[in-house]
């Protein structure tokens, strides 16, 4: 008897054996085809937490406060908007929203919102369902508080059925779908904004695939995994964000495993990452440009020759490459980034050659013929930038450069008065080039830190405006926009240097991670990212 129970053991463990190496071989089958399924499916591990480093802490979660990129990373994992990004950043997909549509005098845009989303259990309602008068309360509350204006020109939202809205605006604006892809415009229900009051920033809830579980001050955010979420279900327990603000630390935690993911990698600790055989560092050009302003009112840059001579004389690939020794920057052609989708390559063909005999004999022609002198602001971080053009402005026209450095306070007030002769600065923001272009460029502007050089041309307005109100199709827009950086470019009001690129190192167990120009970390996304942690 004792025989015949261990001969049945036996053949039972063999059996199981055999079925356990079939498993294994179909695993390894699939493991490089199915990834960003579900977690239930072969191929994708399933759990674990990913922990993301984040260079600065973070004030508050409420979308109508919060201030900085690492702020909305966090917020990114909790919260959902009507609509995102594809991931190239060039069109939108549908995310609490699944279509809309704009009047055709572009005084309005309606919603139709998805029927089966939840919002995540909180203290003062239970995880009922989202419906379009949580959309109306969330984007009203942005409208009307919102400390960044993340959603300029909306006059009203209005309610039209359970699940559709219509949003109204002031003018006709082409570049409200972007806006509407800020965290700042997230959708949250009244009962917990109300019921926490100021407190809303610590406890925030949302649509989103992880809930907000535990935030240690200056430390580090846990969140949990929704099991109600709407989208595609989340392969991983949580997600960890470890505030670590000084780089040489944030490396070192990547290094040492106890992070998975380093955020903001510049300078030296790109190339510390890039040599180390367990990490990888990931870098693409992001959407900002560096850029020296002249000004286009007062001084010896208001005489158009002056500018040209001092854009000629300006060796922009010299200064890059000595600012970003490491690298982590391409020079810029234009005001536009290249992640921008109205970005084109022909721009580099406007840009003006380096020729510093050119612009010398440019220079001579006008009442500046042998130099002069001229005021240059900067923050202390660009003084790298500003040291090395105040080098070539000397060599090149005899030009005597005085770099003003200035906190950023006063050199805000300085550039937006027109008081400053010259001054550096940087600008990022949304993929569409409204936000690059009217800003920095439309007389309406005058008196803004962005067109603070008092840069007028009347085409350039025609064609901003018309790209703002006319029409929504992308491409129509890219044309006109791409007529307006051509007579930007003529007029040499402004010298672009770089695009700074976005880079961060992760640890290759980390799988399904993509990296956006915008600098954006979706871990679960309606554009097709879910993140996942290898267990080799």
């Amino acid at each position: 008897m004792e025989r015949r129970a261990y001969r049945f053991l036996f053949l039972t463990f063999l059996l199981v054996s055999f079925m356990l190496v079939l498993i294994a071989c179909g695993s390894n089958d699939t493991e490089e085809t199915n990834e960003g399924t579900s977690g239930e499916e072969e191929g994708v591990t399933s759990g674990g937490v990913l922990n993301i480093g984040l260079s600065s802490n973070a004030a508050t979660l409420d979308p109508t406060l919060y201030t900085g990129v690492y702020e909305s990373q966090i917020m990114r994992a909790i919260a959902d908007t009507l609509i995102v990004y594809d991931q190239d950043l060039q069109s939108f997909v549908p995310g609490l929203a699944t279509e809309w549509e704009a009047a055709d005098d572009m005084m309005s845009y309606t919603f139709t919102i998805r029927e089966d989303v939840h919002f995540q259990p909180g203290e003062y309602q239970d995880g009922r369902l989202m419906t379009a008068e949580d959309v109306q309360y969330s984007l009203e509350r942005s409208a009307e508080t919102s400390a960044q204006n993340r959603l300029s020109g909306v006059e009203s939202v209005e309610v039209t059925g359970e699940f559709e809205v219509v949003i109204h605006l002031e003018e006709p604006n082409s570049a409200l779908l972007a806006m509407l892809t800020d965290q700042g415009n997230i959708i949250v229900p009244e009962e917990e904004v109300e019921g926490w009051g100021d407190q809303f920033g610590a406890h925030l809830v949302g649509t989103g695939p992880f809930i907000l579980e535990n935030w240690q001050t200056d430390q580090q955010v846990d969140l949990v995994k929704h099991d109600n979420y709407w989208g595609e279900e989340p392969h991983l327990d949580g997600v960890t964000y470890t505030f670590i603000t000084d780089q040489a630390m944030m490396t070192n935690a990547l290094r040492s495993g106890d992070i998975d993911v380093a955020t903001d990698i510049r300078g030296q600790n790109r190339e510390v990452i890039d040599q180390d055989d367990d990490l990888e560092l990931l870098s693409t050009p992001g959407l900002s440009i560096t850029y020296l302003d002249m000004n286009y009112q007062e001084g010896p840059t208001a005489d158009p020759l002056v500018r040209e001579a001092i854009f000629k004389a300006t060796n922009i690939e010299e200064i890059v490459q000595g600012v970003h020794q490491w690298g982590g920057a391409a020079v810029a052609n234009g005001p536009l980034p290249q992640g921008s989708w109205g970005y084109d390559d022909d721009f580099e063909s406007l840009k003006a050659d380096y020729d510093p005999e050119e612009a010398q004999a440019i220079l001579d022609e006008t009442e500046y013929a042998g130099g002069f002198e001229i005021d240059l602001y900067v923050l202390e971080t660009r003084t790298n930038y500003a040291t090395i053009f105040q080098n070539q402005m000397k060599e090149n026209l005899n030009i005597d450069v005085n770099i003003q450095v200035s906190e950023w306070g006063t050199l805000t007030d300085t550039i937006s008065s027109n008081n400053a002769p010259m001054n550096i600065g940087g600008w990022s923001w949304y993929p569409d080039p409204y936000f690059f272009l009217n800003p920095r460029f439309h007389s309406n502007q005058h008196g803004s830190n962005g067109n603070g050089k008092g840069y007028a041309n009347d085409t350039v307005d025609e064609l901003l405006d018309r790209a703002l109100t006319e029409t929504v199709d992308q491409e129509e827009r890219a044309e006109l926009y791409q007529e307006a950086v051509s007579e930007i470019m003529n007029d040499y009001a402004t010298i672009e240097f770089d695009n700074l690129d976005i880079a961060m190192g992760i640890n290759p167990k980390v799988e399904g991670f993509h990296l956006s120009a915008d600098g954006s970390i979706y871990v679960v996304s309606p554009n097709g990212v879910n993140i996942s942690l290898s267990n080799e």
